[in-house]
């Protein structure tokens, strides 16, 4: 599910900035971006991202702008590389050897380069835990936004789907009739009714119709549908159930469309059939 969120605050002379970003995906899959200081708070921040975000390709970004161009990095001991330095030269010119880059060979002598540890203050923390929730905060309700809107749209498609299965329900009784009227007069221009063996008739009708029998899939449908939008206003996670709901949907809808035998039927679940699958698309968006 997409989401977005961003939170930013001074602290002792630094502006720090979080920022959550997210994508679509059936799986949580976390990104997290900061600086080596807060190398040993990963485990906190994925915890909290695991329990809060559930799913997603999600990317959490820390970042620290340090005022008056504040760096931290490593540091040249000047007088001992110049010590190092010396000393080559020394030797290379007594030795009489042409060696070259020995800058580069005194760079590697111990102690010339030393490296800064970051650390991170407890009250450092406590600020930048803060302004992770904020931002954390601040993704969720972008997300309950778009899932009201998502909520919206995937009830909208229900309906539609139910305003299809209303009309199938109003032609099916035309439909039984115009079956048996078209066999009757095959059977009439065929062989003649007088040739007709009326009992036969009916029997081999009151079988073909069964084949062709709705009924089942109607009352399943509807009640998925049900199902379908009462999940739908759960307060719970439910993307998945949704999911699985909406298999069932398609599976009646096909059921229904093998044994139409009807065009108008037909046009009628091509477009539930379309329906289902923007309801598909949209659950892919759906935690």
């Amino acid at each position: 599910m997409t989401g977005y969120g961003l939170a930013t605050a001074d602290y002792a002379n630094a502006k720090y900035s979080v920022e959550i970003k997210s994508l679509n995906s059936k799986f949580l899959e976390l990104n997290l971006k900061y600086p080596k200081a807060f190398s040993d708070k990963e485990l906190i921040l994925r915890n909290v991202c695991s329990k809060d975000i559930e799913r997603g390709k999600v990317s959490l970004s820390i970042n620290i702008e340090r005022a008056n161009g504040e760096v931290t990095g490593a540091t040249i001991n000047a007088a001992l590389l110049s010590h190092y330095y010396n000393q080559l030269i020394a030797v290379n010119t007594e030795l009489g050897a042409n060696s070259t880059n020995l800058l580069q060979t005194a760079l590697t002598f111990p102690d010339v380069i030393s490296y800064k540890e970051e650390s991170v203050s407890e009250d450092e923390w406590n600020h930048l835990y803060q302004l992770f929730t904020s931002a954390l905060g601040n993704f969720n309700n972008f997300r309950a936004d778009e899932g009201a809107v998502l909520k919206a749209d995937l009830e909208l498609r229900i309906t539609n789907i139910l305003g299809y299965f209303k009309s199938v329900e109003e032609l099916e009784p035309r439909r039984i009739t115009a079956i048996r009227d078209k066999f009757a007069q095959f059977l009439d221009d065929a062989v003649g009714k007088v040739n007709i063996d009326q009992n036969r008739f009916e029997q081999e009708l009151i079988y073909y119709i069964d084949k062709i029998d709705i009924t089942e899939e109607k009352t399943r449908l509807k009640s998925h549908c049900d199902y379908f939008l009462q999940t739908l206003a759960s307060k719970e996670a439910n993307g998945k159930k949704l999911g699985f709901i909406s298999q069932e949907i398609g599976r009646e809808i096909n059921t229904m469309g093998a044994k139409a035998n009807d065009a108008q039927m037909q046009q009628f679940v091509v477009g539930m059939k379309e329906e289902l699958e923007k309801i598909k698309e949209q659950l892919l968006n759906v935690l």
